[in-house]
């Protein structure tokens, strides 16, 4: 049985932070701005990889929340393209291909595992980590194709987005967790 690995996101620019019993930091409660926004971020990342933490393939790839075909690989896989999106091609003006099959990240394919998506989730998250270093919240970037293209987003707007975006993908995530084995929390 393969189970995703403990590979918590952490920031590698700053110091330790608290952490709540399960290994996730705890967000800044004070502080300048910059931090904060990455702190709440580095705290759904954590969550989305808690969700997963001790799933097998098989259970990662289980559709449990009829009728969505929603899956927990296919979030990290989502979130994948996202970190890819929003930091490389938006903010870094990088003009890249999608990570995976289906652009959305949803789609699965049967030869990946869990173990290898977070692999991926990672190393886009350290990319965007290294793209982003440095540049000013007011910084900007131009988003290029979907209903918004043409739109020119900040660094901030990018990170608020992303907070969003997890904390939206985390609640699927509680749900599909629940149904698949019960585990609740967090």
């Amino acid at each position: 049985m393969t189970s995703a690995s403990d590979h918590t996101p952490r920031p590698e620019h700053s110091p330790a932070r608290p952490t709540l019993p399960d290994g996730r930091p705890v967000p800044l409660p004070t502080g300048p701005e910059r931090p904060m926004l990455e702190s709440w971020l580095d705290f759904h990342r954590a969550t989305l990889e808690l969700k997963c933490r001790g799933l097998s393939d098989a259970q990662a790839r289980t559709a449990s929340a009829e009728p969505s075909a929603l899956t927990p690989l296919g979030l990290v896989q989502h979130l994948a393209e996202v970190e890819r999106t929003w930091f490389q091609r938006v903010l870094g003006g990088l003009d890249l291909p999608p990570l995976f099959e289906e652009e959305s990240g949803y789609g699965l394919d049967p030869a990946r595992g869990l173990d290898e998506a977070l692999t991926v989730w990672h190393r886009e998250i350290a990319r965007g980590r290294e793209l982003c270093a440095g540049r000013p919240l007011e910084a900007t970037g131009r988003i290029a194709d979907g209903p918004m293209a043409g739109t020119e987003v900040s660094v901030r707007w990018v990170l608020i987005h992303l907070i969003e975006e997890y904390a939206r993908h985390n609640g699927h995530a509680d749900i599909l967790r629940e149904r698949i084995d019960g585990t609740t929390g967090a």
